[in-house]
């Protein structure tokens, strides 16, 4: 049975800069999240009826038609979070768009990263916790929960450090895809630290002894001779709990 791919929901992100959008759209997906941009505002309404998003990111300045305006037609049918993104950094503006109904507002230029993690944050707001959905990957026995940063093998946890959880969640959200070495040390080390790309072979290296059975014939993360890795996506049996 071929694995699944997690999906903590959609994320539709209405910005007409596409470099803007393209970034925070790859920020969310690294987390699980399903990424739907939008870069013309009179297309928004009809695209969030579409999709069905669990968050919207809006800019405010958009062609033919405004976020304000936006984010007021979204409010009168949904209560879905929405987060403002604008280049303007008058308390006017944002005391407009909380106003309205904005959960948030983020003026740039702003770091993606942080960005996510107000989408994280506001979603654990708004969501009653019995009905919150915890992601967790289950494949052969090795479960990766993604709220919890919590892994285990045959029902015992498994420490790893900061970089391998990461190398890990990246390989197990996207299970069958190849990550470059350049990819996973972007996982690893986001902060403009230098790095050589083989430590990306060393933390995989003390991964595999952590989880895998026999590491000379490793049944989870695989080895994309020239290329890097990429996480087993066939013989087994994956699940979204």
């Amino acid at each position: 049975m071929s694995p699944s791919i997690v999906n903590l929901g959609t994320v539709l992100i209405v910005e007409d800069d596409r470099n803007t959008a393209a970034l925070v759209a790859t920020y969310l997906e690294r987390e699980g999240f399903v990424a739907v941009v939008v870069h013309d505002g009179g297309q928004a309404i009809q695209v969030a009826g579409e999709c069905n998003p669990i968050f919207v990111i809006l800019d405010m300045m958009l062609p033919n038609r405004d976020g304000w305006d936006i984010c007021r037609t979204l409010r009168e049918t949904s209560d879905v979070p929405v987060l403002m993104l604008t280049a303007r950094e008058e308390e006017a503006d944002r005391v407009a768009g909380l106003a309205m109904g904005a959960d948030d507002y983020v003026v740039k230029p702003f770091s993606p990263r942080e960005l996510v993690e107000r989408v994280k944050a506001i979603l654990r707001r708004s969501r009653p916790a019995s009905t919150r959905h915890v992601a967790v990957i289950a494949f052969n026995g090795l479960v990766l929960d993604l709220e919890k940063h919590y892994v285990t093998r045959n029902g015992r946890p498994v420490a790893l450090t900061a970089s391998e959880y990461k190398i890990l969640q990246a390989l197990m959200v996207s299970p069958g895809k190849a990550f470059s070495r350049e990819e996973l040390l972007e996982h690893c080390y986001s902060h403009g630290e230098v790095v050589i790309d083989r430590v990306i072979d060393v933390h995989i290296g003390k991964l595999r002894q952590k989880i895998e059975d026999d590491t000379t014939r490793p049944r989870f993360i695989l080895t994309v001779r020239g290329y890097g890795y990429r996480f087993n996506d066939e013989n087994g049996d994956q699940e979204i709990l």
